[in-house]
């Protein structure tokens, strides 16, 4: 299910702002990849271009390719909605509909594609997609309450349960945990480690302890200042990245001398 991903001279624009520029990566399916850097520097805006979100803004657009498995996601015909099911997003606030029942919210996304399942089709998807985001246990008995009555950790695990009922093979993450308490953020990064079984995961964190603990290989990207593009750095093993980076910009931001 998972595959990789291969960027190649990606230019990223808001207008004629040239956001992010030059960035070529090649990410490992069933790995996580975090992206670090200060704020500005691109990271979000590049993590939207994964999936095409970023276009959704008016004036938005990118050059170069976002190769999946191959296929390049920029290519001429190739539908936005159907990159969003195969690339899914988990933002930053948990976002669940609230007023959707706690199994609706898991389902949204498959009844959005048009696709007819049949109830009991529909209860093996809830329960699956629960359970692949470690919340079966909490919700099992209220599934037909209102998904904002969770709490804010169980609610951005019910969206990453949504993002995964849709059965994508990527799923990006824009700093899934800075909203929540640290007992919530362990569970959300336990289950980071859990669906790279499955899955290929991006995340962009500011934390660098976060970085540390979740992903296989770190990205940082830096800005030369303000209204100037930002630039992929460094890309290595997260090991690396933390212990002996080949940038002294590198370094300086891992090791907090940096902003």
């Amino acid at each position: 299910m998972s595959k990789r991903i291969d960027v190649k001279d990606l230019n990223v624009y808001y207008g004629n702002f040239l956001a992010v520029e030059g960035v070529n990566i090649n990410i490992d399916p069933k790995s996580v990849t975090a992206f670090i850097g200060p704020s500005g520097c691109g990271k979000s805006t590049f993590l939207r271009t994964l999936n095409r979100m970023h276009e959704v803004l008016p004036g938005a657009r990118v050059e170069g390719e976002v190769l999946l498995d191959g296929d390049n996601l920029y290519g001429p015909g190739v539908d936005p909605v159907t990159v969003r099911t195969q690339v899914g997003m988990v933002f930053q606030r948990p976002n669940p509909f609230p007023t959707m029942s706690i199994r609706d919210n898991v389902l949204a996304g498959v009844k959005l594609n048009n696709k007819k399942i049949s109830k009991g089709e529909a209860d093996a998807l809830v329960e699956k997609s629960l359970r692949g985001a470690n919340l079966w246990n909490e919700v099992k008995d209220r599934l037909e309450k209102p998904g904002s009555g969770l709490s804010g950790g169980q609610q951005q695990r019910l969206c990453i349960a949504r993002a995964i009922a849709v059965e994508p093979q990527v799923i990006l993450m824009d700093e899934p945990c800075s909203a929540l308490d640290p007992i919530s953020t362990l569970a959300v990064e336990d289950l980071i480690n859990e669906l790279k079984d499955q899955y290929t995961v991006v995340i962009v964190t500011h934390n660098m302890q976060q970085a540390a603990r979740v992903s296989d290989k770190t990205a940082f990207f830096n800005i030369a200042g303000t209204g100037k593009p930002g630039k992929l750095i460094e890309f290595a093993d997260t090991t690396t990245i933390f212990n002996n980076p080949a940038q002294k910009a590198t370094e300086d931001y891992v090791s907090g001398r940096f902003g």
